[in-house]
């Protein structure tokens, strides 16, 4: 329970760091994986497990590209931008491919009790951390959908500190959009 109290917490850092767009939600980007690992797998949600890994990996991109800017623009600060139709499409067939995937290898290979909400969650969240570490303001509408669906996953997975913290992402997922592009609004002027 001490673990989940403290990933509740972090994670509330993460959050305050990811509404602001401040790039040092890349450094709790590495904290929180490290103990919702943990978590994970004692409840047997393996591709809650395994996606952290990609956190982990994610989290060191984004805060490069946050902090670098792309090799187009070295040295500036990447600016929050909305997703192109093109990248909707892309995005479409990467999390539909990804979640048929998680969820056959969670059928074939693991015990688990919910491939399909795992699965569903996992893949949009690959989606969700790659939109946010490009900064595209819609980012927050794919953690909507993910931090509800995490949030019911987590109280019937017995995770009461992670269910809540999911329903305050929730929450503020709606608010985090609207500040983005407030965010993308004021960089313009």
């Amino acid at each position: 329970m001490a673990l989940q109290i403290f990933g509740f917490l972090i994670g509330l850092l993460y959050l305050w760091w990811e509404y602001h767009a401040d790039k040092k939600v890349w450094l709790a980007s590495v904290v929180m994986p490290a103990i919702s690992m943990w978590i994970y797998w004692s409840k047997g949600l393996y591709a809650d497990f395994a996606i952290n890994i990609y956190y982990l990996a994610i989290a060191v991109y984004g805060f490069a590209v946050w902090t670098k800017g792309t090799a187009k623009k070295k040295k500036q600060s990447l600016p929050i931008t909305h997703a192109t139709l093109k990248v909707w499409i892309g995005a479409i067939i990467c999390f539909v491919l990804l979640w048929v995937a998680i969820r056959l290898i969670l059928i074939d290979f693991t015990d688990s009790t919910v491939p399909t909400a795992d699965a569903f969650t996992t893949a949009l969240s690959i989606i969700g951390l790659w939109m946010m570490a490009r900064k595209y303001a819609e980012q927050w509408l794919i953690w909507l959908v993910v931090d509800l669906v995490c949030s019911a996953l987590y109280f019937y997975k017995d995770i009461p500190f992670y269910g809540i913290l999911y329903s305050v992402y929730s929450v503020i997922s709606i608010f985090g959009y609207k500040k983005w592009l407030k965010l993308m609004d004021d960089s313009r002027q």
